[in-house]
C-alpha cells in the first residue's frame, strides 16, 4: 500500500477545518456584539423619542410605535448571522 502524500491530506484538511472553525467564532462574536448593538440602539431610540428627540441610529434601522404612555422602539441591525432585532419600552414624558 503506497502512503505517499496522506499526510500532506491530512494536514490540509486539519488546517481547513481549524480555519472554518475560527471563521465560526469571530462571526459569533461579531453577531453578539451587533446584538448588543441593537439593544444600545432600542434603548436611546425609545429614551430619545420619550422626550421629543429625534434619534439616528448609527447602524440598522429603528421602528417607533405608541403604546398609550409608552414608547415602544424595535432596532435591527445586520450582522453576519442575520438580522439582530432589540426592543426597548420607556415612559413617554408628560409635558
Amino acid at each position: 500500500m503506497n502512503d505517499t502524500g496522506s499526510v500532506t491530506i491530512e494536514a490540509a484538511l486539519a488546517l481547513s477545518s481549524l480555519v472554518l472553525v475560527g471563521a465560526l467564532m469571530v462571526s459569533g462574536l461579531v453577531t453578539l456584539a451587533d446584538y448588543i448593538a441593537a439593544v444600545d440602539a432600542a434603548g436611546a431610540a425609545a429614551r430619545a423619542h420619550a422626550i421629543g428627540i429625534e434619534y439616528t441610529p448609527p447602524r440598522g434601522t429603528v421602528d417607533i410605535a405608541h403604546d398609550g404612555e409608552l414608547v415602544r422602539a424595535v432596532a435591527k441591525v445586520p450582522s453576519p448571522l442575520g438580522t439582530m432585532e432589540a426592543e426597548a419600552v420607556y415612559p413617554a414624558e408628560k409635558p
